[in-house]
């Protein structure tokens, strides 16, 4: 009897991951589509060059990071718009990184005004703050205050977004912080992150300084805290729960897996790369094992787990899909990552794959 409910329990745990993979692949891709088309064209109004280049630049490149993170627009009670502001939210940050990367700035003071925008889109009241007045860049068409704005107008129709802000800004600031020293003179940031890292190190266990820079770089747990916002009566002990979930085990392993793939990439640009401080490959390897291990420990304790714990797994099938892994001759490492993930985690490498071939990712 008690098999019978074992097997019946287990079936229909598989069916909601077949539905909730069914539902990502037919409605959440071509939502995302269609809403990085209306930003595309918003930038046919950016009157500098530059700014119009880099925004499209960051949709046409990062795409990957919208239709990644919008899988939080299928965790249950998220609101209906909430796939609109993941894509506004990751489209700041995927722009703002561009133009913090690529346009020959080095100053820290322009940078921290450039990432006001993030912290400004999780406020749903205020105004804007010259994001632009440090850069050597302005007119981009109103491109970046109408993210923020749009952000804005999904977080006023959340009931629960007043439980879940604090938590929601506490890591963009550490993500705003990030950004500001991580491009900044190259002779400089290693020492910012350093002495960065002691002052938030009590809590974060064994992590090393690159390792809890990592974390602070994704968008995950905010997303998570969005769409949490959308159910009536959020008890904030749930909202505490996902953001502890969340930083540092979940968002460093999306953010270690996000900087494995790109290492040819920042080598070739001469970008910062977390990887690249690991002592060798296998220690990468072992650490970001151990990253997959806690952040399902962590997934599981949340609430509606099979969601977190699914998306977890989705973190290394869908980033060691890459053909970037394959360039680099890092099928390997990958192969005993997602082993780390268990079978499930195979599975979902195997269906991303089937994707990429179909051009879906």
């Amino acid at each position: 009897m008690a098999s019978d409910r074992h097997r019946r329990s287990s079936l229909a745990e598989e069916a909601k991951k077949i539905a909730l993979l069914t539902r990502f692949v037919t409605r959440v891709f071509p939502g995302v589509e269609r809403e990085l088309g209306r930003w595309r064209r918003f930038l046919d109004r950016a009157g500098d060059e530059e700014l119009r280049s880099q925004g499209l630049a960051s949709i046409e490149k990062k795409k990957f990071h919208c239709l990644g993170g919008a899988v939080y627009a299928l965790m249950e009670g998220a609101h209906r718009d909430t796939l609109r502001f993941i894509v506004a939210f990751q489209t700041i940050s995927d722009y703002l990184d561009n133009l913090c990367d690529r346009t020959g700035c080095l100053e820290a003071a322009a940078f921290r005004r450039l990432h006001r925008a993030f912290t400004d889109a999780l406020e749903p009241e205020g105004g804007t703050s010259g994001y632009y007045d440090l850069f050597p860049f302005k007119d981009d068409g109103g491109y970046l205050d109408a993210l923020v704005a749009e952000c804005r107008r999904v977080l006023r129709r959340l009931p629960s977004y007043p439980v879940v802000k604090d938590a929601a800004l506490r890591l963009a600031s550490l993500y705003c912080d990030l950004q500001t020293y991580k491009h900044t003179h190259a002779a400089l940031r290693e020492k910012y992150l350093e002495e960065w890292f002691a002052a938030h190190r009590d809590g974060c266990g064994d992590l090393d300084w690159w390792e809890f820079a990592a974390a602070t770089g994704s968008t995950l747990g905010i997303f998570a805290l969005v769409a949490a916002a959308g159910r009536e009566g959020l008890d904030p002990a749930a909202a505490g729960e996902i953001a502890a979930g969340y930083f540092p085990w979940i968002c460093g392993l999306h953010i270690l897996l996000d900087y494995l793939i790109d290492q040819e990439e920042d080598r070739r640009e001469g970008d910062l790369n977390f990887v690249f401080y690991y002592p060798d490959a296998e220690r990468g390897v072992q650490r970001l094992s151990f990253f997959l291990r806690n952040a399902l420990e962590r997934a599981s304790g949340l609430p509606d787990p099979l969601f977190h714990v699914t998306v977890v797994r989705g973190l290394p099938a869908f980033y060691l899909s890459d053909p970037k892994v394959r360039d680099q001759g890092l099928e390997e490492a990958a192969y005993r990552i997602l082993e780390a993930g268990g079978e499930e985690a195979l599975r979902l490498y195997r269906a991303c794959c089937g994707l990429r071939r179909q051009g879906k990712i």
